[in-house]
């Protein structure tokens, strides 16, 4: 009888190598976007997932962290297309920032 040899059951997945430059290797610039007094969840929520082209869950991930720490990154790449995020989530007046990271 041949003998069947199975994969360990705890297999670890190596996370892939992060670059060594510094950069999180999306394009060096991200999307900073800030909290306000006037915007609601919903809002923030859709302009995200439009914009971003991320799913609800991240979406909403991120509009608690703009809530409740005043600011988040929502969006990682190449200046240009962090530039058209920026565009698209400012027409309903929240504050964007684009940067290098």
């Amino acid at each position: 009888m041949e003998r069947l040899i199975l994969p360990p059951r705890n297999t670890i997945e190596l996370p892939e190598v992060a670059p060594t430059d510094g950069s999180t290797g999306y394009g060096g610039w991200i999307v900073t976007v800030f909290n306000n007094d006037y915007n609601t969840y919903d809002e923030v929520i859709h302009i995200l997932m439009v914009a971003t082209e991320c799913d609800f869950d991240e979406a909403e991930i991120e509009t608690w962290e703009i809530d409740h720490l005043g600011k988040s990154v929502v969006h990682y790449g190449k200046q240009e297309e962090c530039e058209k995020v920026a565009g698209i989530i400012s027409q309903i007046g929240i504050e964007v920032k684009v940067s290098e990271e």
